[in-house]
């Protein structure tokens, strides 16, 4: 297994390493409150467990120039993103930064054996770019519910034959390396708040809309998961109980109504009645329809599309509406595939939520489309175990 910080001096080291970069052993002191002996032993240990490195001499401060330190440049984090449709895999270095990145299609449907292949196949395609000696830990958000503690998926509903599979076991043997596992909506958060538009806020939301629907709930600068990892499973809260069937078994789920699958269930009915005909198009070229077609439709001023755009904003805007009354964050996050849709459901999302939420709790409540994109997934991933290597042990 890789090395880590042996007491909380050189985590708390570490850490500052990762998030700041390289910097003298006089800001290391500053940022830690520790003497310049006491500094200088933890610093020299790390530098013995291979964890970090010498990288020349900062600027004078009026005396003799401070060594700057920095993490070690061989230090090596995978993040792994599994979505319902899709892979992406990236290599980051030990402070974060994607050194390559890469996604395909995929199912999770097919199963865990077959997904988990094709993810060992990602990280060897990334090591004959980079050809990392070692991995220094694993993260890995998946498209359902997750035991933290047991690194496992259980009962996800879009994932059929995942339930109680071990992850973290299975890819922990195959890479020798500490892993961790969380749903893929917190992956998402951690990636926001390590390098997105929520770097310095410490309470938010993130709404992920795709294939199903999140949040993910960040609370004093750490991810909320509840007593059992499901909090902000947010798609199966019931709208009305007559509504459409869930692919959880009951009907009228907030997924139902504003998925990507919901979506093109509605894009096919607006253009089988001929009511859009830049959807009747659109299928005659392809033979389905997307929610990306959806988007495109709205884009163009299609009044159908336009207006399955605004009434799913509208459901989602109710429930994040309850959300933000109940927990008053200071930043919301809208992404995931559907988030494509862009500003027009920006709009009405932020109408919906301004009108009906406590003025108290949105008098200065930014609600904003994330700018990380693909990456926010692998990015949070590779935070979640770089938070767990970097802890002493």
């Amino acid at each position: 297994m890789p090395p880590r910080p042996e007491n909380r001096h050189q985590a708390r080291l570490l850490g500052l390493l990762r998030d700041n970069g390289p910097q003298s052993r006089a800001e290391l002191g500053d940022g830690v409150h520790m003497s310049r002996s006491k500094l200088a032993i933890e610093v020299d240990r790390l530098t013995e467990l291979g964890l970090v490195e010498p990288a020349g001499l900062a600027a004078s401060r009026g005396g003799r120039r401070s060594g700057i330190v920095r993490l070690s440049p061989g230090m090596r984090f995978i993040g792994v993103d599994i979505g319902a449709t899709s892979i992406d895999v990236a290599v980051t270095n030990g402070e974060l930064e994607v050194l390559g990145h890469l996604t395909e299609q995929c199912d999770v449907r097919i199963g865990p054996e077959e997904v988990l292949d094709r993810v060992f196949a990602l990280v060897d395609k990334l090591r004959e770019v980079d050809p990392f000696p070692q991995v220094h830990g694993v993260g890995i958000g998946v498209p359902g519910p997750v035991s933290f503690r047991e690194g496992m998926p259980v009962i996800p509903p879009i994932m059929p034959g995942w339930d109680r599979f071990p992850i973290r076991d299975v890819v922990g043997r195959r890479l020798g390396c500490p892993v961790l596992v969380d749903n893929d909506v917190n992956i998402m958060a951690l990636g926001e708040l390590h390098s997105g538009v929520a770097r310095s806020i410490d309470d938010f939301l993130l709404i992920k809309i795709g294939t199903g629907i999140g949040c993910g709930i960040v609370v004093g600068g750490e991810i909320y998961r509840g007593v059992s990892g499901s909090a902000g499973d947010i798609g199966h809260i019931r709208l009305d109980d007559t509504g459409p069937m869930c692919v959880c078994g009951n009907a009228g789920c907030l997924e139902a109504y504003f998925s990507g699958a919901a979506l093109a269930r509605e894009a096919r009915a607006v253009a089988d009645s001929g009511a859009s005909p830049f959807l009747v198009h659109r299928l005659a070229d392809n033979g389905t329809l997307t929610g990306r077609d959806v988007a495109d439709a709205a884009a163009a001023g299609d009044p159908a599309a336009v207006a399955i755009v605004r009434e799913g904003g509208m459901r989602v805007g109710r429930v994040i509406a309850a959300l933000v009354s109940f927990l008053n964050p200071g930043l919301l996050i809208i992404g995931g595939g559907v988030a494509g849709l862009g500003h027009p459901l920006l709009a009405e999302i932020r109408s919906v939520v301004y009108r009906q939420s406590l003025p108290l709790a949105t008098g200065n409540l930014p609600i904003v489309l994330s700018e990380l994109g693909g990456t926010a997934g692998v990015i949070g991933a590779a935070r979640l175990i770089s938070d767990h290597v970097l802890t002493a042990h």
